[in-house]
């Protein structure tokens, strides 16, 4: 469990798509990577390793590899950001000798699942520098808040489909007063006078740290395993593989919850303008080298429910510690195909594997992810997995053990691989 422990502790530390960045950042440059900046020349050559940041929130890895000659990018990509509740600019609501933080709801967190529980801040603080501004990271890792829930015997009804309005329900309570600034509090907290804190992206986050349970620790609990647990178990197979005949590429974009919309999600050129910098770098055709490339869409998947496994297809149905989920759907709101599943499917059997598969209900609406978005920018063959799990989108949600280093050996045996393109419709496994 030394292993699971490691991810915890990295979801734990990562509360926002900042701190996220941030620490994959520093794993990173242990490893050797050079940092690039997007504003500046990309100086590039085969054997190196380079990473770029968009925004603090998204991150684009590559390793070049040091014989590579038929250029082709193999692409893991997951997202950086969870479904919660970002604080207003104008922060501070007084009401009854309660201090309260004015939010919204960031992307379709499950409400009751915040309240009653210990809650506190984290993201970024924009401040004023003699030389400019400059960002802190914050991450306060103590309780600070709370959503009180309405005892019953104010409200008999709220075991019966009770609803909750985020204005008036899910507003959190800070501390007691007739008045808070909030702009000095967060300067105390990053170090800097009140005057110098010119805005901020605040999130909540529950102030819990994962832990394993069940009888044989077969299961884990955290907040943020959707999508921190692919981008760590694809971080930690990028960095264990070497491949000198590739040129790997890790992907961690922010905003899916959102609609990936903005200048860091997948919907923008982030993707597509690195991968042509890199071809212009080591000056071979991207589009060519697109031919031969393959995504992995990698981000987690619904398991059947303990108490309700009507919910689930009646013969695509993941299970908890079964293995790594292949995702369908046929309006391709995930992207995988008949070729992008075989071509998958090689890379499991290499690794010894379990795979099984994920379709919504006929009858049921799904979500989307990341996968085919990105692919309207960058055309190339795309395949969406991820891990099964329960209460996605909960402030904390629950997936299983072994299925944490099924997806590590799978992403290993996807970064080892090289596809090329012979035809439509046929690819040379090597």
């Amino acid at each position: 469990m030394k292993k699971i422990q490691t991810m915890l502790d990295f979801i734990y530390k990562s509360p926002t798509a900042f701190q996220a960045i941030d620490n994959i950042k520093v794993l990173l440059l242990e490893k050797g990577f050079q940092e690039l900046n997007e504003g500046l020349e990309f100086s590039l050559k085969k054997g190196g390793k380079y990473f770029v940041t968009r925004n603090g929130t998204s991150m684009i890895a590559f390793d070049i590899g040091s014989e590579v000659k038929d250029y082709n990018f193999n692409i893991v990509a997951s997202h950086s950001d969870a479904p919660t509740f970002k604080v207003k600019p104008n922060a501070v609501i007084v009401q009854d000798n309660f201090i309260k933080l004015n939010t919204e709801m960031y992307g379709g967190a499950i409400a009751n699942t915040w309240l009653d529980r210990p809650l506190s801040l984290a993201g970024r603080v924009i401040v004023q520098e003699e030389d400019g501004i400059d960002t802190r990271l914050l991450h306060i890792k103590k309780p600070i808040c709370v959503i009180p829930n309405v005892a019953i015997h104010q409200n008999r009804s709220i075991n019966e489909n009770m609803s909750y309005n985020n204005q008036i329900d899910m507003l959190p309570v800070l501390t007691s007063g007739k008045e808070f600034d909030f702009k000095a509090f967060l300067a105390s907290e990053v170090g800097v006078e009140a005057n110098q804190v010119l805005s901020f992206d605040l999130f909540l986050y529950p102030c819990v740290e994962g832990y394993t349970w069940g009888l044989q620790e077969e299961y884990f609990s955290s907040y943020h395993i959707d999508n921190l647990e692919c981008a760590y178990t694809s971080l930690v197979s990028f960095l264990s593989v070497e491949n000198k005949h590739n040129i790997n590429v890790y992907v961690t974009f922010d905003n899916e919850e959102v609609g990936s919309l903005t200048r860091q999600g997948a919907d923008s050129a982030f993707l597509k303008d690195t991968l042509k910098r890199i071809a212009d770098g080591l000056q071979f055709d991207v589009y060519q080298a697109l031919a031969s490339s393959i995504m992995v869409s990698a981000d987690n998947a619904h398991a059947v429910h303990p108490a309700h496994p009507e919910k689930a297809d009646p013969t695509n149905r993941p299970l908890l510690n079964e293995g790594v989920v292949i995702k369908y759907n046929a309006n391709q709101t995930y992207t995988t195909d008949a070729i992008s599943a075989a071509l998958l499917l090689q890379c499991a059997r290499k690794a010894n594997v379990k795979t099984q598969y994920f379709t919504n209900r006929s009858d049921t609406r799904g979500g989307s992810t990341l996968g085919n978005i990105s692919a309207g920018h960058v055309s190339i063959a795309s395949v969406d997995i991820g891990l099964a799990q329960l209460a996605m989108h909960s402030a904390m949600e629950t997936a299983g053990t072994k299925d944490f280093e099924s997806m590590i050996r799978l992403l290993e045996a996807f970064y080892q691989t090289r596809f090329k393109f012979k035809k439509e419709g046929k690819y040379q496994v090597l």
